[in-house]
């Protein structure tokens, strides 16, 4: 558990003589927030803490989130987005892509070379939450925050550098449309949470994994692979991220303490996310650099031979969307519009 509490301490004869105990002051609301990275990893220690801290502070201690990392609370990560539906806990950050296919419209933002930049796609999806996708697919949660991370990397125990060189290679992939765009691309997608991705890769499971820099500290992935390659240009991938509550949790406070909670959530807290996330990319990466690991840096013509060779998801994701009764095509034009817009 890595909540942080302030305990009032005994304070002196004078304040005895008055009676004061040395008991902390309870809070009136108290809710858990399970998550499934370790309490360091950069999603719990820079962005959650900082969010939660926010929230007690500006309810003047009214509010209290008590932080569980790495499921100490039990389950496995598919499930937190179900916990939260059930009241098992009572608020959680999560890779949409764990409940694959359940919230079919965040995946525009995962589409294959789709995104340049963590920020302004945080923001185009906030934005789009809150417009239409909240209400449409996540009516039964409370959305405080949507975010993606920066920029897809491909971690591998051999040199990448062309779709070729996937061939026979299995990789892991975090979403459905991840690991669709793996498939067109040659490699056998394998599907699995992020805190799995160590002892697949040491065990021979899989042969490379897709995740952004930032969290291959946390991992250790640049021990147990050397061979890393990055993209020019429009990111390879990216996943998106949901900070949800229990509807009836968040519906017991008071309007004064939703107003607080709405208040450091939404749009401004999304884009810190994302951008956050990205920032931690680069400390990340020099680990890697430090240990003399191989990374390749694909030019924009290299680059772009992996989008166009990519090309067939988009028209596998559009069909499946129209089925669904979903204008795929118009989700691609909106989320374009608002991210260059946010540029």
């Amino acid at each position: 558990m890595t909540k942080r509490r302030t305990l009032l301490g005994l304070l002196g004869g004078a304040a005895i003589g008055f009676g004061l105990s040395s008991m902390a002051m309870a809070a009136e609301y108290n809710f858990n927030l399970q998550s499934f990275l370790p309490a360091q990893a950069t999603i719990p220690a820079k962005i959650i803490d900082v969010w939660a801290d926010k929230i007690e502070s500006a309810s003047g201690d009214r509010i209290e989130i008590t932080r569980y990392a790495a499921m100490q609370l039990g389950g496995k990560p598919p499930e937190l987005i179900d916990q939260v539906l059930d009241g098992v806990i009572d608020i959680t950050w999560n890779v949409v892509g764990y409940t694959p296919g359940r919230y079919p419209s965040t995946e525009v933002f995962e589409l294959p070379f789709m995104v340049n930049d963590a920020a302004p796609a945080s923001a185009a999806f906030w934005k789009m939450m809150e417009s239409d996708i909240a209400e449409r697919e996540f009516g039964n949660l409370k959305v405080l925050g949507a975010w993606v991370h920066g920029p897809g990397v491909i971690h591998a125990n051999k040199a990448v550098t062309t779709p070729s060189d996937f061939n026979g290679m299995k990789i892991r992939g975090a979403s459905r449309q991840i690991n669709a765009m793996l498939k067109e691309l040659g490699a056998t997608p394998v599907g699995m949470p992020v805190p799995a991705v160590p002892e697949a890769l040491s065990k021979g499971v899989i042969d490379g994994t897709t995740i952004p820099w930032e969290v291959t500290k946390a991992l250790k992935v640049p021990e147990l692979v050397e061979n890393h390659t990055e993209f020019t240009g429009p990111m390879m991938y990216t996943v998106t991220f949901v900070l949800v509550m229990n509807k009836d949790k968040f519906a017991s406070l008071p309007d004064d303490l939703k107003a607080v909670m709405e208040k450091n959530s939404g749009l401004e807290f999304s884009i810190f996310a994302g951008t956050t996330q990205q920032a931690y990319d680069a400390p990340a990466r020099k680990i890697a650099e430090d240990r003399g690991n191989s990374i390749i840096t694909l030019d924009a013509a290299q680059s772009a031979v992996w989008a166009e060779a990519a090309q067939p998801v988009y028209g596998a994701w559009l069909e499946e969307m129209t089925g669904r009764g979903i204008d795929g095509q118009a989700l691609i034009e909106e989320a374009t519009a608002l991210m260059n817009a946010a540029n």
